[in-house]
């Protein structure tokens, strides 16, 4: 049985969002199982009410596509394969529809990347870490290594918000690269929307993908993820950001949720987040989609 995110009812080609997902964690050096997160964010989808009382709005009235998941648990063994995937993927939903993907491990988002390249837009990410190394245990490809390369394919139009964990690698090499991010620490002395607006000046594209890694929020409310780090963000900190944002936002992802560790409440946040990215975009849109 093909599983689809709720609310996912329309076909693709009437359809504005397109959600996917990519079962993949094939790099992930702690905790593995981020493989089997989409499905599980899938599944949680259900339990959620479609109507979001703030944005006033059923997403059973919206034009959603869950296209299911590009490969299956086992099929894939090369991440670079996997990066190949996404791309193709994304390139037949960019620039007309909205892609949502749903991780699997952090690399998937290079492929996302790669498809952007041609689009003037920057990348937003929420990370607890740094992601910033040239390589990790020999592998460029590494989830440790997705923003050293979506800087590499986007000329730099990358942003980090609420990093707190990095090596001594990363924060030379940042600075030789001029990377900037905005970790935990600045983040909560600014506040969120101190925070956002200082990245956007800092980013100065007006067409943003959002990538949320998911430990970028604290465990006390995601424990279910492969590389756990405390003095995170807050949903409603990352919810206020979605809303800030969604007037510019082309695309998001969500990764590195990790169903073996977690008590059911990661996927459920993750599968909210789709919906408050789905409800705030429309929103925003003055020209809705037919």
């Amino acid at each position: 049985m093909l599983l689809h995110f709720a609310d996912a009812n329309k076909n693709f080609n009437d359809s504005f969002f397109i959600i996917l997902g990519v079962p993949f964690d094939g790099t992930s050096s702690y905790r593995h199982g981020s493989k089997f997160a989409p499905d599980e964010i899938r599944k949680a989808s259900y339990n959620l009410e479609s109507y979001l009382l703030e944005h006033k709005i059923s997403l059973s009235d919206l034009p959603i596509h869950d296209m299911g998941n590009i490969g299956t648990l086992d099929e894939f063994g090369n991440v670079k394969d996997v990066i190949d995937s996404v791309y193709a993927a994304m390139q037949s939903i960019f620039p007309d529809k909205f892609p949502i993907m749903l991780g699997g491990e952090h690399s998937i988002t290079i492929g996302a990347a790669r498809a952007l390249k041609n689009l003037n837009a920057g990348i937003i990410f929420i990370d607890a870490h740094g992601d910033f190394r040239d390589e990790y245990l020999g592998n460029k490809y590494s989830h440790a290594c997705t923003a050293r390369r979506a800087h590499e394919i986007l000329d730099g139009k990358i942003i980090s918000l609420g990093i707190r964990s990095v090596s001594q690698e990363e924060v030379e090499d940042a600075e030789k690269l001029n990377y900037e991010w905005i970790d935990t620490y600045t983040f909560h002395k600014l506040g969120w929307i101190g925070a956002i607006k200082k990245a956007l000046e800092i980013l100065d594209t007006d067409k943003i993908y959002l990538s949320i890694d998911i430990d970028g929020i604290d465990p006390a409310y995601a424990p279910g993820t492969g590389t756990p780090e405390f003095f995170g963000l807050s949903p409603m900190d990352v919810k206020s950001i979605i809303n800030f944002l969604a007037p510019n936002l082309i695309g998001a992802d969500i990764t590195e949720v990790c169903p073996p560790y977690d008590n059911g409440n990661t996927s459920v946040l993750a599968s909210r987040l789709v919906q408050e990215i789905i409800a705030a975009k429309w929103n925003t849109m003055e020209d809705k989609f037919i």
